[in-house]
Parts: C-alpha cells; sequence; structure tokens
C-alpha cells in the first residue's frame, strides 16, 4: 500500500501549539511560516524553547494572514484561559512574560550573520551531563541520546537564520504512535506531542517505526524532494503536559525502551514545491 500524507502542520512561534492545514508550501528553509518567531530567555539569555520553558506548550500560535518567513505578517498568540495577543502589540513582551512566569522577549527571524541572537543562553547546571539529562528527559541510568547529526549546533541553540532545532522538517508515521500506544497503553501519545510537519499513514507496514527506514534516503512527496537525515531523539518536550494531555514522564521511559528514545525523522529539503494531505511517498 502506498505511504500517503494524512495530516499537515506548522508552528509559527517556536514551541507553541501550531496550526493544521490542507497543503503547504514547503521552501528551502522548511514549511512557510513554520517558527518564524521564538522567545528570548531575558533571565538566562539565549532563544529558549519549551526544553527549558515548558509553559510556552500551553500557547497557540496562529496567522491571521498568508504565512510570511519574516515576522512581516502577524501571528496571534493564544494563551488557556482564552486571552489573545499579536505579536506586533506594543505589551506582547510584557504580555508572555506574564503568561509563562518567567521574563521573556519574542523574536521574529534575523539574518543568519546575527550569531549573538543565535547563541545559547546560559545552562541551568554546571555539569554537562546534568545539563543533557534534564534537556532530555533521561534518567541516571538511561543512555543519553546520540546527538551526532546535531554537531552544527552545539555552539546555537538553533542553525543561524532559523528556530528549528536543527533542520528544516519532521516526519513521523501514524504506525510509529501506535506502536508507542501498543506498548504503553496507559499513556496518549498524541501526535500534538511530538510536533511534526508530517504525519504519514505507512499502510500496512509491518515495521515498528516505518519512517525510520528512510534514513539516508531522498524521497518525494507531492512535488517536494527531501534528503532524510536522521532520527530525532525526542527531548522532555514529550513529556509536558498541555491542553488535555497530562504530563507523563512514562512516554520517555517508554521510548528510551521501545526505540533509543527516538520517533519521527529530520529532513532537509532539496527541491521545493507543495505537499498536500493525500501526497504519495515516493
Amino acid at each position: 500500500m502506498a505511504i500517503t500524507v494524512s495530516r499537515l502542520f506548522r508552528y509559527p512561534v517556536k514551541s507553541m501549539r501550531g496550526e493544521s492545514h490542507a497543503r503547504l508550501d514547503v521552501t528551502a528553509r522548511g514549511a512557510s511560516g513554520d517558527r518564524v518567531w521564538a522567545v528570548r530567555d531575558e533571565q538566562r539569555g539565549g532563544i529558549r524553547g519549551a526544553k527549558k520553558i515548558p509553559s510556552l506548550m500551553t500557547l497557540s500560535a496562529a496567522f491571521t494572514g498568508k504565512a510570511t518567513d519574516d515576522g512581516a505578517n502577524p501571528v496571534v498568540i493564544t494563551a488557556p484561559d482564552g486571552s489573545a495577543r499579536n505579536t506586533g502589540a506594543a505589551d506582547i513582551d510584557q504580555w508572555l512574560s506574564e503568561q509563562l512566569n518567567h521574563a521573556v522577549t519574542l523574536w521574529p527571524l534575523l539574518p543568519a550573520h546575527a550569531l549573538d541572537h543565535y547563541r545559547r543562553g546560559a545552562p541551568d547546571h554546571d555539569d554537562l551531563e546534568t545539563e543533557l539529562r534534564q534537556m532530555f528527559g533521561r534518567t541516571a541510568e538511561e543512555p543519553l541520546p546520540d546527538l551526532g547529526i546535531f554537531s552544527e549546533v552545539i555552539e546555537f541553540e538553533s542553525p543561524p537564520g532559523t528556530y528549528f532545532d536543527a533542520f528544516p522538517l519532521l516526519l513521523l508515521t501514524q504506525q510509529s504512535l501506535a506502536t508507542m500506544a501498543r506498548l504503553r497503553p496507559q499513556s496518549n501519545f498524541h501526535v500534538e506531542r511530538f510536533r511534526p510537519n508530517l504525519l504519514l499513514d505507512a499502510g500496512n507496514s509491518d515495521l515498528p517505526f516505518p519512517e525510520a527506514d528512510w534514513v539516508g534516503r531522498r524521497i518525494w512527496i507531492g512535488d517536494v524532494e527531501l534528503d532524510v537525515v536522521g532520527d530525532c531523539p525526542r527531548c522532555s518536550m514529550v513529556t509536558h503536559g498541555f491542553g488535555e494531555l497530562p504530563r507523563d514522564t512514562g512516554i520517555m521511559r517508554s521510548l528510551v525502551e521501545a526505540n533509543s528514545g527516538n520517533i519521527g525523522v529530520y529532513a532537509k529539503v532539496v527541491h521545493a514545491g507543495t505537499i498536500a494531505i493525500g501526497d504519495v511517498l515516493q
């Protein structure tokens, strides 16, 4: 059976809940409008995501008009209590800081040469292993993830000029979520926990994590060509509670046991175009 696109997502603000779409325009930098805003930590410095400020995941972000990659069109951020602010609001930094209970400022993408903007902020711990275990939600008994594919961003929170963790697109299959749901039925492996850009249906695949078989391959989806570069090692974000999803550290325990903490794969864009629900992977 063909592997098809079942859902498409973009996340206008890094680490906030995003939007579901029937089609996405994809450029060399990823889905148009994806992660074009982020918050800067005004206490410890640096652009931050929900690894460090988990409450970011309780907020939702959506474009009010056509998506842009430069912050020219506004995004509306909505809090759990229903209050909202436009990214251009005069009090957006104060409002966000109150919602997050943490001093932050909101930033659009800056040019790649603004290196200081993208450098990592101060760590929470002096000991590197302790810092990594906190970020990746690993216990003292569990191995840390293989971070080899992140070597280019050790110094930076994201590749300069972007707010991605490392790569522009994340692909995930329904079958991988179903595998984890079978292994740990007491947990909710809802797709929103895992924040893919593309959720795909791998049909009758007998692989527990079908997308892992694509690593190292060039694939086409719609008229977009992708280079699948590696597995996605999951961090503490997948365990946070937001919306109707509770905090659940058991999700990470089961991911580590089943698949070394990985689920989903990262991809680079080789040829830009459009991807729509129902498109077939080739």
